[in-house]
């Protein structure tokens, strides 16, 4: 499609950062001045007009909300189970790349007394065959990264709402593709950032909103997590789901791109927290990536003893470590950081500190209103007493159905409530741009010495005076969960390595 183009920056020679193919586009606003960086060449071009604000955006309500699921992997898999729990919910259709994948869906919608989804597979492009069907409103991508911005562009410009797993965008110019085509057909486009309805996180934006904490004035969050089994383990192709990457997707991630690649399950909960896009927006960031001391190894090792892996030798994997600094409009700060290749315990950090207090949530959880941690039996209290009102009408239940301890489930259950009431998303097409374009410009920084790049404003000013969103359903809420029959568990053996892992 073709697209506004805002003043944008062309790469003349930017080791290691080849997501940005697609062109390097900093913001809406014009910038003449552009501080002296390697490779790069600077033009004036034209601003992107909002054509209209997706923030607060009220789509037309859909009692019945008929869904297509692209993907049926790990997480495509743990969506048709979770979603067959939501009141107002029909499965329409499934969509992978493997056969086996879908029949396995089917199997479990037989098993639960569902009527069958239509099929599509094999073909590359199968995909699109799904998103053109007439009787379809919502598009559930679970796809490898690389096909996030594709599938959700093909379904917008076909009449449909879009919803993917996480990165949304792997370039800056696919997040603004999204932000224009989101804004031309009114269409829902979010990203499923399931962390941002964990426990924890809720309820400390909860407490940011009732001003516990005082002003916010800084957050942390990661992806730390030891991803070197999965990201080196053969796929199976006569499996459903076995663990593994299909074509070996997300270690060719890690060895042709070096940054923070996955920051959103740290980012999307700060960004609540601060009211980025909502209030206030990330201006600039920096960031830095240190060498890589297992991945290359351990691909050498495996390709001398086994040819499968031959084409990842010698490669120059990512840096084990990024760390990125962000600093917002408002002068606040963020840390992220990125860690999948290290021996290490699992951990997002999630902390928040501002002038009155601070919460933590790795390794364990703690909440300070001072100068010292509450106790075990303050701790109670706070959740008792401020847990926002979206657990206390499904978290109990969320925890029964699972998906990463049950925020999955309450990700999926508000997401279809919204769409059933007719009501505004909670993450709507700017929150899911901006936190992915975190992954392209700390690639950007790193391959530049660490220096500091703009941070695109997705919203074109509008982040001034768009509202937070509603995490106490003063609408909507009406959604039922339903209770499926007792065979649903011998429906699942097999099916759902996902929902056996404690973490995102």
């Amino acid at each position: 499609m073709k697209t506004n183009r805002r003043n944008f920056l062309k790469a003349a020679t930017i080791a290691g950062a080849g997501s940005f193919a697609g062109g390097f586009l900093p913001g809406c606003t014009p910038k003449n001045k552009i501080s002296n960086l390697d490779g790069i060449l600077a033009s004036a071009g034209t601003v992107h007009t909002q054509k209209f604000n997706m923030s607060g955006y009220a789509a037309p309500p859909l009692p019945t909300v008929r869904i297509g699921i692209i993907g049926l992997g790990d997480r495509g898999s743990d969506a048709v189970q979770r979603l067959s729990y939501i009141e107002g919910i029909e499965i329409k259709a499934f969509c992978d790349k493997r056969e086996v994948s879908v029949k396995s869906s089917q199997k479990f919608l037989q098993a639960i007394g569902r009527p069958a989804a239509l099929e599509f597979f094999g073909d590359e492009n199968a995909w699109k065959k799904l998103v053109e069907l007439p009787d379809i409103d919502l598009i559930y991508t679970c796809t490898p990264w690389i096909l996030h911005t594709p599938i959700c562009l093909y379904a917008m410009e076909n009449g449909k709402h879009a919803i993917s797993e996480v990165p949304i965008a792997r370039t800056v110019d696919e997040a603004w593709q999204l932000v224009e085509t989101s804004e031309s057909t009114k269409k829902h486009c979010m990203m499923l950032e399931n962390c941002c309805y964990d426990f924890f996180e809720l309820l400390t934006l909860n407490m940011a909103r009732q001003g516990m904490f005082g002003d916010i004035i800084h957050g942390e969050g990661a992806y730390i997590h030891n991803l070197m089994g999965y990201n080196f383990k053969k796929p199976l192709d006569d499996r459903p789901v076995d663990g593994a990457y299909t074509d070996m997707w997300r270690l060719k991630e890690n060895a042709s791109r070096n940054g923070d690649l996955y920051p959103t399950h740290g980012l999307g909960p700060i960004c609540q927290l601060l009211n980025i896009n909502r209030g206030d927006r990330m201006d600039y960031l920096s960031s830095v990536s240190t060498n890589d001391f297992t991945m290359g190894s351990k691909a050498n090792e495996l390709a001398a003893a086994d040819p499968f892996y031959k084409d990842f030798a010698g490669r120059n994997f990512r840096g084990n470590l990024n760390t990125t600094i962000i600093r917002t409009a408002l002068g606040r700060t963020i840390m992220l950081q990125h860690d999948v290749s290290s021996t290490q315990p699992y951990s997002r950090i999630h902390l928040v500190k501002g002038t009155k207090g601070m919460a933590r949530k790795y390794p364990n959880e703690l909440i300070a209103l001072g100068e010292d941690w509450l106790s075990d039996e303050e701790t109670k209290k706070i959740w008792a007493e401020h847990s926002p009102e979206i657990l206390k009408r499904v978290g109990e239940m969320a925890k029964k159905v699972g998906g990463h301890g049950g925020m999955d489930f309450i990700m999926d259950w508000r997401l279809m409530d919204c769409l059933r009431n007719g009501l505004p998303l909670d993450q709507n097409v700017y929150d899911g741009a901006a936190w992915s374009s975190v992954a392209p410009l700390s690639e950007w920084s790193v391959a530049n010495r660490s220096q500091s790049i703009d941070v695109p404003d997705f919203t074109c000013g509008a982040w001034k005076t768009n509202k937070p969103h509603d995490i106490n359903l003063e609408k909507g809420g009406t959604t039922k969960v339903l209770e499926l029959p007792e065979i649903k568990e011998q429906a699942m053996n097999g099916l759902n390595l996902s929902r056996q892992k404690s973490e995102a």
